[in-house]
């Protein structure tokens, strides 16, 4: 008994699919070893921390900053403490910070651990308003049980988002 079909079209197929299925595999291999210093994970303290991030390994940060933990050292540099429920990060910023940001906000911050343990940002954002947090942030947040918020909320109530799209449309439209 054959393991290949006695047909000689399905035979082809099968012969075209074993030859594709390498090459594919291998382009996919090659694409995702090309990226693996551009992809940005994005980590709570928490996870960092069970994650065991290692030093010089670009990440994104996320949590609330600590009150009381932002001091300015000089040369423009700024050292706080951003934190959830369950561990802190020592972040260490040089620059200029968001306007929007404060202590007891939600910020992201893109950099990497240093060997001390002390996260180095090379860019804090800040959420834009009272209700916004970022995704990833607020559902980490709410599965540590640490969210308080409502998230971003709609501007508008049914009716009025159905009125906003009539209103767009029509202005759309060429006179």
């Amino acid at each position: 008994m054959s393991l290949l079909p006695r047909s000689r079209t399905a035979r082809r197929r099968l012969m075209v699919i074993a030859g594709a299925a390498p090459i594919l595999a291998l382009a996919v291999g090659l694409v995702l070893y090309g990226l693996r210093d551009s992809i940005s994970y994005f980590y709570t303290p928490a996870q960092a921390q069970a994650a065991h991030v290692q030093a010089g390994r670009n990440i994104q940060l996320g949590g609330l900053v600590l009150k009381g933990s932002v001091a300015r050292k000089s040369g423009g540099e700024f050292d706080f403490v951003v934190a959830d429920r369950v561990a802190q990060s020592k972040v260490s910023y040089k620059g200029d910070l968001p306007d929007l940001f404060r202590e007891g906000q939600g910020i992201v911050a893109t950099g990497a651990y240093d060997h001390d343990g002390v996260f180095v940002a090379n860019q804090v954002l800040a959420k834009h308003d009272e209700k916004y947090m970022p995704k990833e942030l607020a559902s980490a947040l709410k599965a540590q049980g640490e969210w308080h918020g409502q998230g971003a909320a709609p501007a508008y109530g049914a009716a009025g988002v159905a009125t906003m799209a009539a209103a767009t449309a029509a202005a759309s439209r060429p006179q």
